[in-house]
């Protein structure tokens, strides 16, 4: 019963057997191996970007502000919204690797909407010299409350992004679980929407730890491979983080487990629906949710076992009526008998 977080699951068999394949005989180090080469020509064509630069980092943290600070000048501010996972989770990771660029936070709760955004960029930049300079807009896709932006939502907002100059950065740490959600291409969702980079998410989906960094325009390529290798961030046996991503889009594991997660996540949401005692703070639309219930029925569902996220919640310390918001994540491997036995302690609840 455990929905803590989808980095916390087990690794698939074939990013096992990738990797086992790979630790044979010798190979050029620093990302001049064929795997490497086999993984850029995969995700250009994925992508449908053929001359997409490509490169693998060890970290989600990493292939967020590698990519920012080289989309982004120090002067400069970056866009984002008040729950990003850049600004609340990155340790101001972004700020340090792009020499000092700020982030300026969107109002909203969870998706920007176009009206957020001009009001934002208009402020930000009409203080001449004395104040910072327009950077990129940075968009999560899965958001942090596992809502999704629609092609048509992703497209108004880079239309303004465009009209300013401004580069649009996609924070794709569950990129597969909304691909997979909105039906639609990876090109679709990235390029042809008006993104210029993609952190392309690996380790959240059944990956020992590898993330992509995508630039649709090769021009950002030697900067990027150049913040890379002074972030530590380049890694001599790249064939072993490549191994894992060319067996992550081996025939398509990679949205094989994304449509695993979040058909878990389905499951649960609708047997979750059917408790009166039982609220969800923001529409589930892939494998995570925002869920309302009393800190009593938290105190009793931690009891029996059950293991989630209480974010800043005190299970512990006030009223045992006072409705606590906690988030639920599904990964790709955790079971159906065990999505049910937690349904069978809500429900005894």
């Amino acid at each position: 019963m455990y929905f803590d977080s989808d980095n916390a699951g087990p690794v698939p068999d074939q990013i096992i057997e990738a990797l086992k394949a790979a630790n044979t005989g010798y190979q050029r180090a620093y990302g001049r191996d064929t795997i490497m080469a086999d993984v850029r020509s995969s995700l250009r064509e994925i992508f449908e970007a053929p001359e997409a630069a490509v490169y693998l980092v060890g970290t989600g943290t990493a292939a967020n502000a590698l990519a920012l600070a080289t989309l982004s000048e120090p002067w400069q501010t970056i866009f984002c919204s008040p729950v990003s996972h850049i600004q609340e989770d990155e340790c101001n990771a972004p700020e340090f690797f792009s020499g000092g660029a700020k982030l300026t936070l969107i109002k909203c709760d969870d998706k920007i909407t176009p009206d957020a955004l001009r009001v934002a960029v208009v402020t930000q930049g009409n203080r001449g010299v004395h104040g910072p300079q327009r950077g990129p807009l940075s968009l999560t896709q899965t958001t942090e409350k596992g809502t999704l932006y629609s092609l048509k939502e992703l497209r108004a907002l880079t239309e303004i992004t465009k009209s300013y100059e401004i580069p649009v950065h996609m924070d794709g740490a569950r990129f597969a679980n909304a691909l997979v959600s909105l039906g639609c291409s990876a090109a679709d969702m990235t390029w042809k929407s008006g993104i210029d980079a993609l952190s392309f998410g690996g380790t959240k989906n059944g990956l020992m730890g590898v993330e992509a960094v995508i630039f649709f325009d090769p021009k950002h390529a030697w900067e990027f491979e150049l913040r890379r290798k002074r972030s530590a961030h380049l890694f001599s046996k790249t064939r072993y983080l490549a191994a894992q991503m060319q067996g992550y889009l081996k025939n398509d594991l990679w949205l094989d487990l994304a449509r695993k997660a979040n058909a878990n996540a389905s499951y649960l949401a609708r047997g979750l629906r059917q408790m009166p005692h039982v609220g969800f703070a923001y529409e589930p639309q892939a494998n995570m949710m925002f869920v309302r219930l009393s800190r009593a029925d938290h105190q009793k569902a931690n009891q029996a076992g059950a293991n989630y996220s209480l974010l800043n919640s005190d299970l512990d310390t006030g009223p045992p009526d006072e409705i606590l918001t906690v988030r639920f994540v599904c990964d790709w491997s955790i079971e159906k008998h065990q999505i049910d036995m937690f349904l069978d302690i809500m429900r005894d609840i």
